[in-house]
């Protein structure tokens, strides 16, 4: 699979969000954010990682980043999964695999999961970073570190 690449646009799209409503990544031009594509809500690995982000939400906050998960779970799922562990960021539901395909995060529409991967894209809607070798247990730490050039 291509992943895109740093310097590219971001692939636009709209999904729905758990929370009832829709998200298109036009609409968070002018700050950053970070496009974080999971496996499958309420697994370990994506709980670990789901939470990293919560508890670190103040600082993505204060660095102006705006956190957004992108999965294959219907948007029933990923509010469950929201409010079992208090996320407070959108949880979006990439049914037909569009997105994931855009972005080279999975193979194809039958693709069972996306890959574990993130993009960081900045104010402009341009790719800044692609993190495509994530650990959940230390992946939002790492992200901070590397916006704060720790």
């Amino acid at each position: 699979i291509e992943v895109i690449k740093v310097g590219e646009l971001a692939p636009d799209f709209t999904l729905a969000a758990h929370d009832g409503g829709s998200l298109s990544i036009k609409s968070l031009r002018g700050t950053k954010v970070l496009l974080w594509f999971y496996v499958e809500a309420n697994t370990p690995g994506c709980t670990l990682e789901g939470r990293g982000f919560r508890d670190h939400q103040s600082y993505f906050d204060e660095n102006n980043i705006r956190v957004v998960g992108v999965s294959f779970d219907s948007p029933e799922d990923n509010a469950a999964f929201a409010r079992k562990h208090q996320f407070g960021f959108p949880l979006l539901s990439d049914a037909d695999h569009a997105v994931a395909i855009a972005y080279g995060a999975c193979p194809n529409a039958d693709a069972r999961y996306p890959d574990r991967v993130s993009f960081l894209i900045d104010e402009h809607g341009t790719i800044e970073r692609v993190y495509d070798q994530v650990d959940p247990r230390d992946h939002p730490a790492r992200v901070l570190a590397d916006v704060l050039g720790v």
